[in-house]
């Protein structure tokens, strides 16, 4: 019996193979979508595992200098000789790859190449020339300048790892960066304070710090392959239901042919399950494929947004690949759940009625209706609260709220307009299509949480473009910006460019902890090109002034939300000194806060930091000419406004490409979902369009009939898209992007781009209806004809 009845349910398909490519593409789809973004996070997040893993970040305590600078060797001495159990640690960057040395002698075990692996030995490691351990993109980065090289896959991306003297030639340093605290410490040992008073204790935390930065972006990303899920899911729930609609007939006889209802519940269910590992395995392929496409852009915005280095190659991994198939049965298992309980609450001798599953969606539209304005009042309580989850959830009661409303709203508008039809063909289609509304539901609330999704990330993201240009160029406003290669040469440097130019401003800075948070506290020069063009969000008296004065402090948005400081309030600043806080300035796309006062102070304060890069105001070219004929500078180490503005610019819209290429891939999928339901619909139509077509209207009027069925669909979904996708703009601009980066953006709006993306949809609509509309206006005939001799 269990055989047979699987038998008759797998025939279904066979009969209706269009129905079974709709439920696996879109499962597909979905799928894909959801794992390419898996994979993505995956890949960056064993990035983090493997920089903490090899150059203990987060895993163990660290001393580090108060003041944000080296640590002393004088110090590392003597806490070593008080019983402190502490490591060398040597950092810096060398042609764009990050150098550690650590001392394997010393370390925590299990750091870096302390378990060094097949083939290699701590002798070598120490012995000659040394060896430098890395990924062979780390390796070849470095060239010539590094010793013996080997190749370590386990090793973080663009970092390499060797022994503390090779580290220090080649960083020309002579001091460690910080200090690593072995976990098991010796009782009795003195306090850090009595021992080295300049330095301070960071605790060992739970992952690294970059891990910890960058886990809002993941968590919009994750966000967006969610929403692409969902969309991508409503093509499932259309397809499920219309086939265990048409199985109605199917079930009433094998129940009364003896099979237990509960047994045919759990066969249809497997069933399900079935084709969801299939669809999922196909979905998880082509995920691989979306990711692997999109990584090298993830790459290129965690570098450049958080400093995070990520690989640019993507590896099979099992987590986002049990993820993908997760979500492909819990998306089938949430889709098919509705029907599976009609199924078994459905009588014995219940008829199978053909239009049950495009009328029976009205029954429960009032329902639909109120879950919807629910959802919406709930999003309207969430503006009051803060933090990311509840403006995740603001999103989410916002989007599900407004596509459950979607049908009740149409159904008003095509109701409005059937009562303002002239002549029986106008009033007919007004009809007709309120008829339809319910089986292509699910297709236009698809529809309108991927053009909410794309009007409100466009907005976003042109916002950002907008604010972020202004502020690129009111912060570069120099003609040219030079490096130094050492502390001497910059003084050199600094000498021959003052009588030179017209303004020389060095850029120096040390980091530190203030309010317990990473930032960056900079030494600014008395010059009036600061108060022109830095444009202050909040300001008390005259803020530059004081800055210049040494009297008060301005810091970026970021730390001034993150910390919630006051104007007025005392800010460190180092060494042990404080400031009022005087003003906050923005800051987009720097997720560190910043700090700063004048340059004596900084002076003062920091008197180890010393300028390497300098903003020079004069005339560029003969600036340029002299620095190279006279000084003898390197090209490399001197940069124009024009070139580092294009190279940041260029940063942001790398930063974005992801999110641009998730909304054109999400608008496909919700175009697939319109297109499917025509389909689908098709053949249930002919006994509504058949009495239509024998009163005399022709098959080619009911074609263009249907088309501008599916214009018109499109047009009000389109429509009640746009205020949505303002409204997600908002809360992305107000609410995620304060909770996740630390900066509130100002909103624009930009007509041109919705009406753009109004247009691509109504052709997504055309080209989804032209298909169906053509079919309808070449069926034959006889076709028709039938519709008449099977009446009942």
């Amino acid at each position: 019996m269990t055989r047979a009845g699987l038998a008759a349910l797998l025939s279904h398909w066979r009969r209706n193979p269009l129905q079974l490519f709709t439920l696996i593409a879109g499962l597909s789809l979905a799928t894909a979508l959801w794992s390419g973004v898996q994979a993505v996070n995956a890949e960056a997040r064993a990035s983090y595992d493997a920089a903490a893993a090899t150059l203990g970040e987060g895993q163990f305590a660290q001393v580090l200098s108060a003041d944000g600078g080296a640590v002393a060797m004088a110090d590392y001495v003597a806490l070593r000789r008080a019983g402190w159990l502490v490591s060398p640690v040597f950092e810096g960057r060398l042609e764009g790859v990050r150098v550690v040395g650590l001392d394997p002698l010393t370390a925590p075990g299990g750091l870096g190449p302390v378990e060094l692996s097949a083939g290699a030995e701590v002798g070598s490691f120490l012995g000659g020339a040394g060896q430098v351990f890395g990924t062979e993109e780390a390796l070849a980065a470095l060239g010539a300048v590094a010793p013996e090289k080997v190749v370590a896959p386990d090793v973080a991306p663009m970092t390499v790892l060797t022994d503390i003297s090779v580290a220090r030639d080649l960083l020309g340093t002579d001091a460690p960066a910080r200090l690593l605290v072995a976990p098991d410490q010796p009782l009795g040992r003195p306090p850090l304070e009595t021992v080295a008073p300049g330095l301070t204790l960071r605790a060992a935390q739970d992952g690294s710090d970059v891990s910890r930065l960058t886990d809002s972006f993941h968590l919009n990303l994750t966000a967006f392959g969610l929403l692409s899920f969902a969309v991508g899911l409503f093509i499932v729930h259309g397809a499920i239901g219309l086939a265990f609609e048409q199985r109605r007939l199917m079930v009433r006889t094998l129940r009364a042919l003896g099979m237990p209802l509960s047994r045919l519940v759990w066969l249809m269910a497997a069933e399900l399950a079935a084709l969801a590992l299939v669809a999922g395995g196909i979905g998880v392929a082509l995920g691989y494929l979306i990711a692997a496409a999109l990584l090298p852009d993830v790459a290129a915005t965690l570098r450049g947004l958080y400093g995070a280095s990520v690989g640019g190659a993507l590896e099979f991994r099992p987590v986002w690949w049990l993820s993908g198939q997760a979500i492909a049965l819990l998306g089938t298992g949430a889709a098919s759940a509705a029907a599976l309980y009609r199924i078994a609450r459905m009588p014995l001798l219940a008829a199978a009625r053909p239009r049950a599953w495009a009328m029976g969606a009205g029954g429960g539209r009032r329902l639909q209706a109120l879950a919807g304005a629910a959802l919406l009042a709930l999003a309207a309580a969430l503006l009051l609260a803060e933090g990311l989850v509840a403006a995740f959830a603001l999103l989410a009661a916002l989007l599900i709220g407004a596509a459950l409303l979607l049908p009740a709203l149409l159904d008003l508008v095509l109701r409005a307009g059937a009562q303002r039809a002239g002549g029986p063909v106008a009033g007919w289609f007004w009809a007709d299509t309120r008829q339809q509304l319910p089986g292509l539901s699910l297709a236009l609330m698809a529809l309108l949480l991927a053009m909410a999704a794309n009007v409100g990330v466009s907005t976003m993201v042109s916002s950002f473009r907008l604010t972020f240009t202004g502020f690129i160029e009111q912060r570069l406003s120099a003609d040219l910006y030079v490096s130094a290669t050492d502390a001497d040469e910059g003084a050199r440097l600094l000498a021959f460019l003052e009588p030179r130019a017209e303004a020389v401003l060095p850029v120096v800075w040390v980091d530190t902890e203030v309010a317990g948070l990473l930032a960056e506290v900079y030494g600014v020069r008395r010059d009036p090109s600061y108060p022109e063009n830095w444009r202050l969000l909040v300001a008390r008296g005259a803020p530059w002034a004081a800055v210049f004065a040494g009297e008060g402090t301005i810091v970026n948005e970021q730390l001034y939300r993150r910390a919630g400081l006051e104007l007025g309030a005392p800010v460190e600043v180092g060494g042990g000194a404080r400031l009022p806080l005087v003003g906050v300035v923005g800051d987009y796309g720097n997720p560190v806060g910043q700090v700063i006062v004048g340059e004596a102070l900084f002076a003062r304060l920091h008197p180890e930091a010393t300028a390497q890069r300098f903003a020079v105001r004069g005339d560029p070219a003969a600036l340029r000419a002299a620095l190279i004929e006279e000084f003898g500078l390197p090209p490399a180490q001197i940069e124009n406004q024009a070139a580092l503005k294009a190279f940041s610019l260029q940063i942001f819209e790398r930063t974005f490409t992801v999110t641009g290429a998730l909304n054109v891939l999400t608008l496909a999928v919700a175009g697939f979902a319109i297109l499917m339901s025509l389909l689908t619909l098709a053949g249930l139509r002919l006994p509504q369009l058949a009495p239509v077509w024998a009163l005399g209207l022709r098959r080619a009027a009911l074609g263009r009939l249907e088309l501008v069925r599916a214009v018109l669909l499109a047009a009000l979904t389109a429509l009640a898209a746009l205020p949505l996708g303002l409204a997600l703009a908002w809360v992305l601009l107000a609410k995620v992007n304060v909770a996740a980066f630390g900066w509130r953006l100002p909103m624009y709006l930009f007509p041109a781009d919705y009406a753009r993306l109004g247009l691509f949809a109504l052709v997504a609509a055309v080209l989804a209806a032209l298909w169906p509309a053509r079919r309808l206006a070449r069926t034959p005939p006889a076709e028709l004809l039938k519709v008449f001799a099977n009446e009942r």
